[in-house]
């Protein structure tokens, strides 16, 4: 009798782990991980957006464009301000002053913007990992709002620039390492 119910028992399992394999996997890979996209955009592991495909090529959010599916950018779109300027700058550990090579995207968007005297932005400061909440949300702050004034130095009208600080909270790159951190410490601009 022991015999019997020990087979029936493994037999048992060995079903249960076969029906159990393929839900796992099907769970597993229609998961989204947020990258910090702060329009709230899901972004999928592969790196995709989970925006609305639009008949004339391009990709929307919310109703507003983003750019086209295969490579170029609808003029305007935030797609065309990464192609042409550049949307993020970086910062070193604990600062928020801009080095020449942020100083250079900055400049490349003030002239971008130029050329859309129609559109807003709004700059996002982020902070690495390392710190308190608070300490970090001031950083995001402070990093924003150096990008927004050498953009208003460049001519940007300042009712054309929002601010908002992420902190920690929206990482580009997720890790505890330095190329990570690296990665974490920018003002992003974002297109409204």
């Amino acid at each position: 009798m022991n015999t019997r119910n020990s087979l029936f028992k493994g037999s048992l399992s060995k079903v249960i782990m076969v029906m159990l394999v393929p839900l796992l996997l099907v769970a597993c890979s229609s998961s989204k991980k947020d990258l910090g996209d702060s329009d709230g955009m899901m972004i999928g592991q592969d790196g995709m957006s989970d925006g609305t495909m639009m008949s004339d090529g391009t990709e929307s959010y919310d109703g507003s464009t983003i750019g086209s599916v295969d490579g170029s950018a609808v003029p305007g779109s935030q797609q065309d301000l990464v192609n042409n300027a550049g949307d993020l700058v970086f910062f070193g550990y604990d600062s928020s002053e801009l080095d020449s090579q942020s100083r250079s995207v900055l400049e490349a968007q003030a002239r971008w913007l130029q050329n859309y005297p129609s559109l807003y932005i709004t700059v996002e400061g982020h902070a690495d990992e390392r710190g308190t909440r608070e300490y970090n949300l001031a950083l995001g702050e402070r990093r924003a709002n150096a990008a927004k004034n050498y953009l208003i130095a460049m001519g940007v009208d300042s009712s054309r620039v929002n601010t908002i600080s992420y902190g920690k909270e929206k990482p580009l790159m997720v890790g505890a390492d330095s190329a990570s951190w690296a990665q974490n410490r920018r003002a992003h601009t974002r297109v409204q």
